[in-house]
């Protein structure tokens, strides 16, 4: 049977072996970017993008090892000479224009129009146009690399003078954008004289960081977004930031996913479980919201080949909501559903499967809801139940506690923090329930131990396209006892897996 995925990401292969199973996980190159300040004759100033994407094993640069600053002035600077053409553009060339000098782009044509002459007229007095804050970027830049002012003789109109630009880049190589050409630049200071006409040698132009727009559509997760960032944060990107593995190491691989309704899951395009295990190869996978009723589990039971160990659990108390379960190749020594306690056990969310050197618990805790009104009920009842059945598991052996809980612990785990102080997942109430009932008992979050300062999701809401602009929540995790915290290789997020407004999770735990 077919679960689909849309994109997939390859990874460097190595292999390992555990409890009989091959693994297989990859790695790959990472994206990283540079910040170049240019500066001209004269006291005007104007702002122009530069896209750089760089690679560590870049093999070569572009051909042409001229720095090219200033297309994008000279563009509008032939427009101001030729005002008729203003009229002749089409909208999607005037919003073109408007953006590249950061002016806001929407609105009617004659709008856009009237826009740009403004902005024509603002040069020729020495002012910058208006910048549309809604356009503008969320993301903090990297420190600029300072470049000095170069001395500049005075000339007079259609005269040709020298414009020198230092470029100092610790970087191994640069890549060719649309606005700069750049060649290979490996650590040193390379000194660029181009030649522009007097009349345009008034204006400085400062060129800010910008990651290629491109590679963040493919790979949006890169992005790093947080409204309030601090220094050291970056964005989690499983290519460069999971461990590889030697052959000779023994693990245990599980894997931990919010489907947000599982036969919708099945039916999407281009999506294959089997995809997914034979890339991932995980020993077991953890599903939560599967959204069934007990009649919809006997089709779905043999879900992936291999896999002949599953357990579900469904609500009774609201038919095709919540429900939890383990999918597993490595037969469990026993099996529990929910927490043993008549009110909490109504809605399928907590499935237990005991192995031979830990307790996997599959739980999906509940929502605050609108209003908040099950707030109360979780931070009073819910939570303290799990704990103490997790204590009371930890007495026999050790336990990993896995799935989607509901809170944004910190504020590195939520893209906007201040404005949701009252949201459900983010309240002072939860949070400290969270730090309470299960950081404060022992209980390691895997994922921010190995990763202190990386900004990673595991939520994007549907409803503002969260994922595009890579703007969500931290709400999935691993929490395992402080026993066995020293033996978790790799705690990490798969945020290229699409199909839910969750995407999966892993553990890799050494045997």
């Amino acid at each position: 049977m077919l679960l689909g995925f849309r994109n997939f990401i390859n990874f460097s292969n190595f292999s390992f072996s555990c409890a009989g199973f091959q693994k297989h996980l990859n790695t790959s190159r990472g994206l990283f970017a540079g910040q170049v300040r240019a500066m001209g004759s004269g006291k005007k100033e104007k702002i122009a993008k530069l896209s750089v994407a760089a690679t560590p094993s870049s093999p070569k640069m572009f051909p042409n090892e001229n720095v090219v600053v200033g297309s994008k002035l000279d563009e509008i600077l032939s427009i101001q000479n030729d005002p008729g053409k203003l009229d002749s553009m089409t909208v999607q060339q005037l919003r073109t224009a408007l953006r590249k000098v950061g002016a806001s782009s929407k609105g009617r044509k004659q709008e856009l129009v009237s826009a740009l002459k403004t902005i024509l007229e603002g040069e020729i007095d020495g002012e910058k146009p208006p910048v549309n804050e809604k356009e503008s970027s969320d993301e903090p830049l990297s420190d600029p690399i300072s470049l000095p002012k170069c001395k500049r003789s005075e000339t007079k109109e259609k005269e040709v003078v020298d414009e020198t630009l230092e470029v100092d880049i610790d970087i191994k190589t640069v890549k060719q954008s649309k606005s700069v050409e750049s060649s290979d630049i490996c650590g040193k200071k390379r000194t660029i004289k181009r030649k522009v006409a007097a009349e345009t040698a008034s204006i400085h132009v400062e060129v800010s960081q910008e990651v290629n727009e491109s590679a963040y559509e493919k790979e949006p997760w890169t992005r790093f977004a947080h409204k309030k960032p601090q220094k050291g944060w970056v964005a989690y990107n499983p290519k460069t930031m999971r461990p590889p593995l030697t052959r000779d190491t023994n693990v245990v691989k599980l894997m931990s996913w919010n489907v947000n309704g599982l036969r919708a899951l099945l039916k999407l395009e281009g999506f294959s479980a089997l995809e997914l295990a034979q890339r991932e190869d995980f020993d077991v996978l953890c599903l939560q919201e599967t959204k069934l009723q007990e009649k919809d589990v006997e089709p779905v039971r043999d879900l992936l080949k291999g896999y002949d160990n599953s357990f579900w659990t469904c609500s009774i108390a609201k038919p095709g909501y919540s429900g939890t379960s383990i999918v597993s190749r490595i037969k469990p020594l026993s099996v529990r559903y929910g927490l043993g306690i008549a009110n909490h056990d109504a809605e399928g969310r907590v499935v237990t499967a005991e192995f031979d050197s830990f307790y996997l618990l599959c739980v999906y805790v509940p929502n605050s809801g609108d209003g908040l009104r099950r707030l109360s009920y979780r931070i009073t009842e819910w939570d303290p139940a799990l704990s103490q059945y997790m204590k009371e598991l930890e007495k026999s052996k050790p336990v990993i506690l896995t799935g989607d809980l509901n809170c944004a612990h910190q504020e590195i785990d939520i893209y906007n923090p201040a404005g949701n102080k009252r949201s459900a997942g983010f309240t002072i109430e939860e949070r400290e329930s969270f730090e309470k009932n299960f950081l404060s008992e022992g209980f390691v979050d895997t994922f921010r131990k190995q990763h202190p300062d990386v900004v990673g999701y595991t939520y994007w809401g549907y409803r503002h396209g969260g994922r595009k602009t890579n703007r969500g929540w931290r709400l999935d995790y691993f929490l395992v006892s402080g026993s066995i915290a020293d033996r978790v290789h790799d705690s990490f997020i798969l945020p290229d897996v699409s199909g839910s407004d969750h995407c999966p999770i892993g553990l890799v735990i050494k045997c």
